[in-house]
């Protein structure tokens, strides 16, 4: 027998939904789990390959506010897929939130953000910039109220901040890793 989910109640329903699922497990016990469901998102990392450096902000996450009193969290530019595919909505998070005009997508993957909760799946990009695609200073959508710090920072200081676990947001340390990973010939001086 396989695991079936037998029912959902949802508990509250705004920016996201929280609900309770009644789960049948592949024993046939019958158990509750929480799930956090607002849809799938997109994360980019964009980088100028020439001056070697990342583009990333910082934002308030009341979550790292609330656990280690965090006032910003350093992350590659993010958001919901509104409608379309995730790379139309790749290039307009970055354009929000960093002011770059992005063309060429490279895909790293798209995962689970926290499979034990959210059922939110996140598309994973690289994305090289040059100076010329900049159009404006990003900061966020107007009306959002997301206050973004637009930071560009040297790609060796992002591996070096990586190397000693300074990078708290999952999805721009998978980013970075990738970003190395693939293309280790920016990180040599």
């Amino acid at each position: 027998m396989n695991a079936k989910i037998l029912d959902v109640r949802f508990v509250h329903e705004g920016w996201s939904r929280f609900g309770i699922a009644k789960v049948r497990l592949a024993d046939g016990s019958e158990v509750d789990r929480e799930l956090e469901d607002h849809g799938n998102s997109v994360g980019v990392l964009p980088y100028d390959p020439d001056r070697r450096v990342a583009a990333l902000v910082r934002e308030l996450r009341v979550p790292a506010l609330y656990v280690e009193g965090a006032q910003t969290q350093l992350e590659a530019p993010a958001g919901l897929i509104e409608e379309g595919a995730p790379e139309e909505n790749a290039r307009r998070e970055v354009l929000e939130e960093v002011g770059l005009r992005l063309h060429e997508l490279e895909p790293v993957g798209t995962t689970y953000s926290c499979a034990g909760i959210s059922t939110e799946r996140i598309h994973l990009f690289l994305a090289a910039y040059r100076s010329e695609d900049r159009t404006s200073g990003g900061g966020g959508a107007e009306g959002e109220h997301e206050n973004i710090k637009v930071v560009e920072m040297a790609l060796d200081d992002l591996a070096g901040m990586m190397d000693r676990g300074g990078l708290t947001d999952l999805k721009t340390l998978t980013l970075a890793l990738a970003l190395r990973a693939r293309h280790p010939d920016l990180f040599r001086r």
